[in-house]
């Protein structure tokens, strides 16, 4: 292995076709095929429905904002790189190790859950023994070639994508009485939505929700069909919800089809967790905020050692799931699951103090070839908003508790930085 040149990106070998089925497939993760149940059962049909309406705006205002700074500056892990400039470096390191943190911890919940859906078929094999075969086929299709992640990822996040419009359409269609439902002698319609009132639990439940909404996030118009066809007291954690409907209709196999969904789900996630932390810590050691020798990479451009850094980190989050999952891991994934909205934060206000400094240099709105509409609005809501859904989830005692971890987290996180700072004065100019 060789030391990577001082470079702004590694290679590049996907097809325009991989971009595309990884963006659609992207936003389909375990959370929409498992806790949506969850969301419909807090918030009521209406109030899931609205919930996932808020947190579409929301992501769509993000990206319509991250849109406008990759365009024009293209670089390899580049969350951290607009922080960096547009805030200050050292927010520019911490949005990196948060958004790092999120996938690397996520890997081992992943994992843990691909085994425990493989159990439904081999009931007598170890659940580690499954995550273990993952682990070393999700390892394979990062480290061997940019090209063969690609294409398996294009292929699961088809698969996803596939199951969503066949749910959408056989789902649009109970719910007129063209497919007969179990329990009901007539087309159930809309009745869910108002039989127990618009907000059986309480308008609260849309906003407690919000930060489960903004990691699972999908399209709002599936939640409604899945709300619709589903009683909200019925709906929960232990079973997805799509099985259930599945079940409703009398589909041979739907717990089957749906599990063989999920467990596609999971290792598209999985696989581009890996992906993603990689790139990361690669770019944070590219830019000079950690030890060099993350940016060793193999004679295929792969970056090795930032690739194994980031599974160590699975695997130990694995671990504690089984050793200590009433401590350590719940307290992990409460700082993960915060770190994303803190990363969309950032992308937000790096990009309105970009157009500013843009404009300040005597260029024209018109040179940017892509240009966040709305500005300063979009940019402004995408900050409020995520920012708001953070501190709402004060009000849900349940997740109260990953505000007392996270913010205590991102305090050492920037203490780290100057502490490396001035252990490393050389690295101070490569960061301004």
């Amino acid at each position: 292995m060789a030391i990577a040149k001082q470079t702004e990106h590694l290679a590049r070998k996907m097809e325009s076709r991989h971009i595309q089925m990884i963006s659609l497939g992207g936003v389909i993760g375990t959370g929409l095929f498992l806790s949506s149940g969850y969301t419909i059962h807090q918030a009521g049909p209406l109030g899931t429905v609205l919930a996932y309406f808020v947190g579409a705006l929301i992501v769509y205002s993000v990206m319509l904002c991250l849109g406008e700074l990759s365009v024009a500056m293209p670089y390899t892990g580049s969350f951290h790189v607009y922080a960096k400039r547009y805030i200050n470096p050292a927010t520019g390191f911490v949005v990196a190790i948060l958004y790092w943190l999120t996938w690397t911890i996520a890997l081992g919940s992943e994992f843990t859950a691909a085994g425990l859906i493989m159990r439904n078929w081999f009931p007598h094999t170890p659940v580690w023994i499954w995550s273990l075969l993952f682990m070393i086929g999700i390892v394979i299709s990062n480290i061997y070639s940019v090209r063969i992640f690609a294409e398996s990822e294009f292929w699961l996040a088809a698969i996803k994508v596939f199951a969503i419009i066949a749910f959408i359409v056989l789902g649009s269609l109970a719910i007129i009485g063209v497919i007969p439902l179990k329990g009901y002698s007539h087309a159930p319609g809309l009745q869910n939505f108002v039989k127990d009132g618009l907000f059986p639990t309480g308008f609260g439940g849309v906003f407690t929700t919000m930060l489960t909404v903004n990691f699972a996030f999908s399209g709002t118009e599936l939640i409604g069909v899945t709300a619709a066809l589903i009683p909200y007291q019925k709906a929960g954690v232990t079973q997805s919800p799509f099985v259930y409907v599945f079940k409703m209709m009398g589909i041979p196999f739907a717990g089957d089809i749906m599990n063989f969904v999920v467990l596609s789900a999971i290792i598209s996630a999985a696989n581009s967790g890996l992906y993603a932390s990689t790139r990361m810590l690669w770019s944070l050691s590219n830019e000079g905020m950690l030890p060099k020798f993350f940016t060793k990479t193999n004679r295929r451009s792969i970056p090795t050692v930032a690739l194994a850094f980031s599974m160590l980190g699975g695997i130990l989050a694995l671990l504690s799931s089984v050793i200590a999952a009433d401590t350590v891991y719940l307290v992990l994934v409460s700082i993960s699951g915060l770190a994303v909205v803190f990363v969309w934060m950032a992308i937000a206000l790096a990009q309105l103090n970009f157009r500013k400094a843009f404009l300040a240099q005597g260029h024209q709105i018109d040179e940017l070839l892509y240009r966040t509409p709305g500005y300063p609005f979009v940019p402004l809501f995408a900050l409020i908003s995520s920012g708001l859904s953070c501190l709402l989830i004060w009000f849900d005692p349940q997740q109260r508790i990953a505000l007392y971890w996270t913010l205590p987290f991102v305090l050492i996180c920037y203490l780290g930085y100057w502490w490396w700072q001035k252990r490393h004065p050389e690295t101070a100019d490569t960061n301004k």
